[in-house]
């Protein structure tokens, strides 16, 4: 693969076009309350997935940034009471915003093709089936990787500040991943408990979420011997439903 094709439609398999099209048991899914997750497998064809992987680790690995927010020390060693401990957001991983146009990473997404492609009115359609909800036009756009032992902390993806995201929205997440990845888990909560998981490291999965909701990803295991080539891209498209007031 040398580029991405220009409407995410293309890379779907005839599973993948059946729920483009709402011919697909998820499809509407996230439209019921108890619905938080949806994991997808078979809608992209495993070898352009792996193709996927390999252009972005070519193109693009090296415009993304660092994200390391480890634990604070404070957390334990300020702390004046048993069971107290307060743990922030805490991540490794690299990443890049795709919607700042002057950006390098924007630059070399775009030689690839990847932002036309999630720029698409079939990648919009795709998360609109999933979501069962009319989708505001625009949605934010991210590049994530994460390498051997990266993972993301227990988080909600709460926005009480914004009043187009306060009462929730939608996550589109496609995973490309290289051969030489293990495993990485979803976790997330399910009546106050975190007792859900998912494997999210088949290379061509769809995950969809309804955010927000308390959820962590594990630290991603490569397999023996593959630490420096172990990579799992999320190509990830923020969606605010179109019944709730813009900022």
């Amino acid at each position: 693969m040398r580029r991405f094709p220009a409407e995410f439609a293309d890379l779907l398999t005839a599973r993948g076009r059946a729920l483009l099209t709402g011919r697909h048991a998820a499809a509407g899914a996230l439209a019921n309350p108890r619905c938080r997750v949806l994991a997808l497998d078979g809608l992209i064809e495993r070898r352009q997935a792996q193709a996927a992987a390999m252009l972005l680790d070519k193109a693009l690995l090296s415009h993304l940034r660092l994200m390391a927010q480890p634990i604070p020390p404070e957390t334990i060693w300020e702390a004046r009471e048993n069971y107290a401990e307060l743990l922030p957001k805490t991540m490794r991983q690299r990443t890049a915003h795709l919607d700042n146009s002057r950006s390098a990473a924007f630059h070399a997404a775009s030689e690839i093709g990847l932002i036309a492609m999630l720029r698409s009115e079939s990648y919009r359609a795709f998360a609109a089936v999933l979501a069962g909800r009319v989708l505001q036009r625009k949605c934010g756009l991210q590049a994530i990787a994460y390498g051997a032992g990266d993972y993301a902390g227990p988080h909600t993806d709460h926005h009480p500040e914004d009043a187009a995201a306060l009462r929730g929205y939608l996550d589109l997440h496609v995973s490309f991943a290289t051969p030489a990845v293990r495993d990485q888990f979803l976790v997330y909560a399910r009546s106050g408990h975190f007792t859900e998981m998912k494997e999210v490291t088949k290379s061509g999965l769809i995950t969809a979420y309804r955010l927000p909701f308390w959820h962590y990803t594990t630290p991603l295991r490569a397999r023996p011997g593959g630490e420096q080539a172990a990579r799992r891209w999320v190509l990830l498209g923020t969606f605010l439903f179109a019944d709730q007031p813009a900022k």
